[in-house]
């Protein structure tokens, strides 16, 4: 039987709006039905809501989800040990109504309804790392022409993702060295790990190069600049905008791999499962990244409306059911 709910979405106009008539498709013998908990608003929503690309087809909005399991089909049945009122951690779409299914291998169960188990962009930092395995594995052969190769690694901003990234890789790769540009957080870098963050790839020496560079900026250094080693890799995990200028032509020559993770990666359920794992195991720490949670009812206008000002001390919010 279809059901008819709520839903949040955006035109690309410079808002979102409210409908009340989604029509949830019947579950799939490999979904489940999940009532929302919490729903993060991320920057690519306010980028579709503002017109920066988009906007998406309605069943598609909203993709940083919790929820509470209201049916099972029946190919998940006894699945992660699931059960009907279950928390589940979720990058199914629309996050943002007030039912949703979601496919197998798109959620992982949470042990409570706690926003540190808003899953989903935690995991775009952890598969940010996982992408990179077999790049690091090669860097790390001990050949004839390289008897003790030390690869360098370097993420180039400093914000929530930049926080992940440098928590998984010390968790995967210790003993790769990693430095951050960036100009935020600081004072967290220096207490947490007693790093100082760099200003850019050039220091008294010089330009400095790298192996392995997590590039979450939207400017163009990383193309434009001599910034990677030979044979190196370039994570791509930030999305450029119009006007970017550059012919690849050093990285070409370089013979430089470039990888972009993004949750439509069918391995991007590993990252969600890690990330519920180490959250849980206190190995990633959340703390600081939501900001404040916004009632469903009352003050979901003004959720979209602070997600886009972004005043002094906001980091993200997410709306609360």
């Amino acid at each position: 039987m279809r059901t008819m709910t709520r839903v949040l979405y955006t035109e690309g106009k410079g808002s979102f709006q409210e409908r009340t008539d989604y029509d949830i498709p019947n579950i799939a013998d490999n979904e489940i039905r999940v009532k929302s908990v919490f729903t993060g608003i991320c920057r690519s929503d306010i980028a579709m809501m503002n017109g920066k690309f988009g906007p998406l087809p309605l069943e598609m909005q909203g993709h940083e989800g919790l929820g509470q399991v209201l049916e099972i089909g029946k190919d998940l049945v006894g699945k992660q040990q699931l059960e009907i009122g279950a928390y589940v951690a979720t990058r199914g779409e629309p996050a943002f109504a007030d039912e949703y299914n979601v496919k197998a291998e798109q959620f992982v169960r949470v042990p409570e309804a706690d926003p540190k188990y808003i899953i989903e962009p935690v995991a775009c930092g952890v598969n940010c790392v996982l992408r990179v395995r077999h790049e690091v594995a090669r860097l790390l052969e001990v050949t004839i022409d390289n008897p003790e190769p030390k690869p360098r690694a370097v993420i180039v901003g400093s914000g929530f993702l930049a926080k992940i990234i440098v928590q998984t890789w010390l968790i995967r790769h210790p003993q790769i060295p990693i430095d951050i540009i960036g100009s935020s957080n600081k004072q967290w870098y220096k207490d947490k790990f007693d790093y100082t963050l760099l200003d850019d790839f050039t220091n008294d020496s010089g330009q400095d190069t790298y192996d392995i560079i997590f590039d979450l900026k939207e400017d163009d250094r990383v193309f434009n600049e001599n910034c990677v080693n030979n044979n190196g890799v370039i994570v791509m995990a930030a999305e450029k905008p119009n006007g970017i200028d550059t012919t690849l032509a050093n990285l070409l020559w370089k013979s430089v791999t470039m990888l972009f993770p993004s949750p439509r990666s069918s391995e991007f359920f590993k990252a969600m499962a890690l990330s519920k794992a180490w959250i849980e195991a206190g190995e990633i720490s959340v703390d600081g990244f939501w900001t404040r949670g916004y009632d469903r009812d009352s003050e979901w206008e003004k959720a979209f409306s602070d997600a886009n000002d972004r005043q002094s001390g906001y980091n993200r919010g997410y709306i609360k059911w």
